[in-house]
């Protein structure tokens, strides 16, 4: 048995032994490869996903089998392309992908799967392939946006209101943190200068708008000058906190109701066995 929760740094063998504990957990975490600004590498997404991601099972490993898969370094970030640098995948592509890591990890011996997101552009598209994939392989998958979930919490800690947003204070911090060679702080004033008056926004309404739109010119949403490498360890921290607790969570677990089995209709109740 193995303490460590990175996948990509064991052998089969302890894959095999950790899958094979009732269970398993398999934790994915995905991001994007799109432009973050004059300052962030396009990497961000990915990386504080996945940083989050091994936080948490670091957290629940002693009570859990829990392994972090490799982030999945690309998603839909088509918003992105006029920035330069972005790398992106269309829904049916992304489902494709996800599809094929799910067959994976049933055919391994693990129980249920947590995709946890650091990208905006993904926050859709990753509700209809986790509701989709729960469906076709009949164990639970749930996907997750961490920014979003700790909004509360990141307020109390990030001097701006524009946190989370995008290669704002929030991610800067946490890149600070995790990768501080990667930022370019010499550029933080170049990130926030010279931005016009974006789209507005149409809550309730739904459309593609490219980031020449959302966020002109620099392609950066919120100001990274109050970020600090400090403030990204606390962003981190609670992240993993409430990704963690999501983990121990025994009725979010539960298999999810086979309700496209013949003649399912026919019933009102969750027809099996809690796990």
């Amino acid at each position: 048995m193995t303490n460590e929760v990175e996948w990509a740094r064991l052998t089969g063998p302890d894959i095999r032994e950790v899958a094979g504990r009732p269970g398993a957990l398999a934790v994915l975490p995905i991001g994007s490869l799109e432009q973050h600004g004059p300052h962030l590498p396009v990497i961000t997404d990915t990386a504080s996903a996945s940083a989050a991601s091994i936080r948490a099972a670091r957290l629940v490993s002693a009570e859990l089998p829990v392994l972090v898969l490799p982030g999945l370094w690309t998603g839909m970030s088509e918003h992105h392309l006029p920035f330069g640098g972005t790398i992106s995948l269309n829904f049916s592509e992304l489902r494709g992908v996800l599809t094929g890591i799910v067959r994976s990890l049933r055919a391994l011996g693990f129980a249920r799967l947590l995709i946890v997101n650091g990208h905006g552009g993904n926050v859709e598209p990753l509700a209809v392939a986790a509701r989709e994939l729960a469906h076709e392989f009949g164990l639970p998958v749930i996907a997750c946006t961490p920014w979003y979930l700790t909004r509360d919490m990141i307020g109390d800690i990030a001097e701006t209101k524009e946190t989370p947003a995008h290669a704002c204070e929030g991610e800067t911090s946490v890149m600070m943190a995790i990768a501080g060679d990667l930022v370019r702080t010499d550029k933080f004033e170049e990130a926030v200068r010279q931005r016009p008056e974006p789209v507005p926004k149409y809550d309730g309404f739904s459309r593609f708008w490219s980031f020449s739109e959302r966020a002109p010119v620099t392609g950066v949403r919120g100001d990274p000058r109050p970020a600090t490498a400090a403030k990204g360890e606390r962003f981190l921290d609670v992240q993993a906190e409430t990704l963690a607790a999501a983990m121990r969570d025994k009725a979010m677990w539960r298999r999810p109701d086979p309700v496209w089995l013949p003649g399912r209709g026919q019933g009102n109740t969750a027809g099996h066995a809690d796990d």
